[in-house]
């Protein structure tokens, strides 16, 4: 808190740069000239916004829709599968993955009925209930290593309670096809050369001698 003297200059010194301020158009008009550059997305990420945690992530935009990671979140407990989520919507929009709002899955619900106790207590019996709820993200347009560093820390940092199952799709490159048939070829005798064959036959020959 200020003290009195500094609370009884605080309006003084407002008053000195309204006026003053208003006597120097050519400063005023620089100043409103110079308009702030807009932020790019590393600095926005980087900087310390107090409270940012309580507000819901911001999503992406998608380039070209090239699905590369599933994500699936089960838990006993919504509010924990709710708090999970909001985390890992953060972490994308950080790293600067587009991904999808969360997408609620059906409930899996299961019952059972036990007897209370054998003998007399047999017609007692008690129902038993259990539900698991589901969440899920899908992401798009990201580069496998940024994918991989976003599901290594999400699953280091996951919450007690919740599970998490990630499908991913990476993508190879153009002609890996003939790259495979032809090391496939290449390890067989019928790709070997004729050299290769009587050196071989030879080599068994004396094992065999």
């Amino acid at each position: 808190m200020f003290s009195r003297r500094s609370c009884l200059a605080l309006p003084t010194i407002a008053r000195f740069v309204r006026f003053n301020g208003s006597s120097h158009p050519v400063a005023t008009r620089q100043l409103e000239s110079e308009a702030p550059a807009p932020l790019t997305e590393e600095e926005f990420s980087s900087m310390i916004i107090h409270g940012r945690s309580l507000y819901p992530p911001s999503y992406h935009p998608r380039t070209h829709s090239v699905p590369v990671a599933q994500l699936q979140f089960r838990a006993y407990h919504p509010q924990f599968l709710e708090l999970y989520m909001h985390f890992v919507g953060h972490a994308a929009a950080a790293l600067g993955i587009p991904i999808s709002r969360p997408v609620y899955l059906p409930t899996q619900r299961s019952l059972w009925t036990v007897p209370r106790g054998p003998f007399v207590h047999k017609k007692s019996q008690e129902n038993f209930e259990r539900k698991v709820h589901k969440r899920a993200i899908k992401a798009w347009d990201a580069d496998p290593e940024v994918v991989d560093r976003w599901v290594r820390y999400i699953a280091r940092h996951t919450m007690p309670g919740v599970g998490l199952r990630v499908t991913q799709w990476k993508r190879a490159p153009p002609g890996i096809g003939q790259q495979m048939v032809d090391a496939a070829v290449g390890s067989t005798r019928l790709g070997s050369s004729a050299d290769n064959v009587k050196a071989l036959a030879k080599k068994i020959v004396q094992q065999e001698l």
